[in-house]
């Protein structure tokens, strides 16, 4: 399974296939709104860090050995299958246009990044019903600043901390503006806690060395956690 400390490995990958958990795990989720697919809780596969390998039945995969994953039938298949961009049919667009003469509500997405905003207003989303701001945070350069904001040892280290979000957030809430300049609901920060503090030993050192003011000392950063 993936937590929000594996967020660059899925912004870099092409697509995600876990071992555990199933349609709404972390993984499966993130990878949604990303775009990428995703085969979530294929529990036949072994998976042997130390050797970089994994295997199901009398396959052995290694690492840098390519596989495609269908991420709507769930299937993992050996080698690089030929793919095409889905596309949404004639037909659906004919159904949802006589949808649109009758209907009194509008459909808006989820969306915290420029890029799944512009992927949604593709799709016909007319506004956005919900931006939550942590979720702005969960790439690799970001995620630090939060953590350093949430473990704080004082108001000033903490102002440094929001200070650095406060940068961040500026350009991203203009292009959400610039897309959707009209429809766009925001909450404020509301930080699940156990999705952003560290659960590694190099998370922690992370946290740690690139303190919000000076750099803290492990001991203390593993204590507030």
């Amino acid at each position: 399974e993936t937590s929000p400390d594996d967020i660059g490995g899925l912004h870099a990958a092409d697509g995600v296939l876990t071992t555990r958990c199933g349609l709404t795990s972390h993984a499966a989720v993130v990878a949604r709104t990303m775009g990428r697919p995703c085969v979530a809780g294929a529990r036949e596969l072994q998976v042997d860090y130390a050797a970089r390998r994994m295997t199901v039945g009398d396959v052995t995969v290694l690492e840098g050995q390519l596989v495609t994953i269908d991420g709507n039938t769930g299937d993992v298949l050996l080698g690089e299958v030929p793919t095409v961009t889905p596309k949404l049919s004639k037909a659906f667009r004919t159904i949802m246009e006589w949808a649109d003469e009758y209907r009194t509500l509008q459909v808006r997405c989820n969306a915290e990044t420029p890029c799944d905003a512009q992927r949604a207003k593709l799709f016909g989303a007319e506004g956005i019903g919900l931006v939550r701001t942590e979720h702005m945070f969960f790439e690799a350069e970001r995620i630090v600043a939060m953590r350093q904001m949430i473990l704080a040892a004082d108001d000033k280290e903490r102002q440094s901390a929001l200070q650095k979000l406060l940068e961040l957030q500026r350009q991203d809430f203009a292009d959400l503006f610039e897309i959707f300049p009209s429809s766009v609901t925001v909450r404020l920060l509301d930080a699940p806690l156990h999705e952003f503090l560290p659960s590694t030993e190099a998370g922690l050192a992370a946290v740690a060395a690139v303190g919000a003011t000076v750099p803290a000392s492990l001991e203390r950063v593993k204590r507030r956690t």
